[in-house]
């Protein structure tokens, strides 16, 4: 079975967001970079589909020659082939990503038996290019999936997800698009022999042309936070009313 698994390089914010001074973009200087959780997910599904029925998985993520690094860290999980459509710098629109990937697929006719998507990227959350590069390649596409079976002929396959407390059940045929929620599977931890063919693992590029979309970013703002102010209840003995009364208010003592 062929699996390809397209991944994005995104900012690994732990704390404060910052945008840049023109307002264009998350200031990601002092950020590392990481894949979308969700995608991570798909790559760890795409491992375990071709560990079933043979076959290699090919990760593919379009972005700077550093988006080589987060694909050697899905190699590392278990993937076989890494694809990086490298990019000067400017950022691709949803548009623009998926032509790209369909670019690098082919003649507009998939040789692949499964396209695996995160649902949506971390930071921006289009939820839009693996639907698109379905609607390119005229393939079936599910989003949403939290669970995913393929037929032991591989023809088919059985695709879950949840919505308003229930489930939905889609049977599709194979080949087919499939972009998957974090939580359809817990993902393994890279071992030593795989980081290290990882590290010598050779990465393809190829340098798609950019092109405009229709929209276009005016400003990124970053709403403004909770704030948070303590308060002094008072000194040794002098603050147990004012704490009595606090957790009284609060409905904790009897």
């Amino acid at each position: 079975m062929e699996i390809l698994v397209c991944v994005k390089r995104v900012p690994m914010v732990g704390g404060r967001i910052v945008v840049t001074a023109d307002g264009q973009e998350v200031d990601t200087r002092m950020s590392g970079f990481t894949v979308s959780p969700h995608e991570e997910c798909a790559v760890e599904e795409g491992v375990r589909l071709a560990e079933r029925f043979g076959g290699r998985v090919t990760v593919l993520t379009l972005g700077p020659p550093a988006a080589a690094d987060q694909l050697r860290d899905m190699l590392a999980l278990g993937a076989s082939r890494g694809v990086l459509l490298e990019t000067d710098g400017r950022e691709f629109g949803p548009i623009a990503t998926a032509g790209a990937i369909v670019g690098a697929i082919g003649d507009g006719e998939s040789r692949y038996d499964l396209l695996l998507f995160g649902n949506e990227a971390a930071d921006t959350g289009d939820y839009q290019v693996g639907v698109r590069v379905a609607h390119a390649l005229g393939l079936p596409c599910v989003t949403g999936i939290k669970n995913l079976e393929v037929a032991d002929d591989g023809a088919s396959a059985r695709a879950r997800r949840e919505y308003r407390g229930t489930e939905e059940v889609f049977d599709i045929p194979l080949p087919a698009v499939v972009s998957v929620k974090e939580g359809i599977n817990l993902p393994r931890y890279p071992s030593l022999p795989g980081r290290l063919r990882a590290k010598r693992a050779t990465i393809e590029q190829h340098a798609p042309r950019w092109h405009p979309e229709g929209l276009r970013t005016e400003r990124l703002r970053v709403p403004p936070g909770d704030s948070k102010r303590a308060e002094i209840l008072g000194h040794g003995a002098d603050a147990v009313p004012a704490l009595v009364a606090l957790l009284d208010e609060f409905g904790v003592l009897s």
